[in-house]
C-alpha cells in the first residue's frame, strides 16, 4: 500500500527524457511527437510509391506494408534511421548501449508498429510501448 502511494506521489519529470538522463533540448534529446509523426508519414508515402512502381495496379494484395517494413527495418538496423527520420533529423538509439540498434530490435519495433497500439501509447519519457519493449528511444540529431 505504501509503495503504491509513493509511486502516486512521485514527481513527474520536467521534460521528456529526464528520467533517462537526456538533455531537455538539442541533439540527444527525446524526439518530439510532431517530428516522429512526420517521419512516419514520409515513410508510408515512400513505401506506397515504391510499391506502386513495382507492382501491377490489379495485382492482388497490398504489398506496401511489406515495403514499409523493409524500408523501416533495414535502415534502422544498421543506420538508426528510416528515410523519413533522416529527413526530420531524428534517429533510433538503444537505451542500454551506444551500439547500433541491430536487426532483432528493428524487426521487433517494426512488427509492434504494425499492430498500432504499441506505437501510440506513450510514457512521460516520450517512449511508446514498441520503444520500451525493444529497448530503444527516438532522439533528435
Amino acid at each position: 500500500m505504501n509503495q503504491a502511494r509513493d509511486q502516486a506521489n512521485e514527481k513527474r519529470p520536467a521534460f521528456r527524457g529526464e528520467n533517462l538522463g537526456l538533455p531537455e533540448s538539442g541533439p540527444g534529446a527525446a524526439a518530439p511527437l510532431g517530428k516522429r509523426l512526420l517521419a512516419f508519414a514520409v515513410d508510408l508515402v515512400l513505401a506506397a510509391l515504391i510499391t506502386a512502381a513495382f507492382t501491377v495496379p490489379h495485382f492482388p494484395g497490398d504489398w506496401s506494408l511489406l515495403t514499409w517494413l523493409v524500408i523501416t527495418v533495414v535502415p534502422v538496423s544498421f543506420f538508426g534511421a528510416t528515410p523519413g527520420m533522416a529527413l526530420t533529423k531524428i534517429w533510433v538509439a538503444r537505451v542500454d548501449s551506444t551500439t547500433m540498434v541491430g536487426p532483432l530490435r528493428a524487426v521487433l519495433r517494426g512488427l509492434l508498429t504494425v499492430l498500432i497500439i504499441p506505437a501510440v501509447i506513450w510514457n512521460f519519457d516520450g517512449r511508446s510501448w514498441h520503444d520500451r519493449i525493444s529497448g530503444t528511444i527516438v532522439l533528435r540529431r
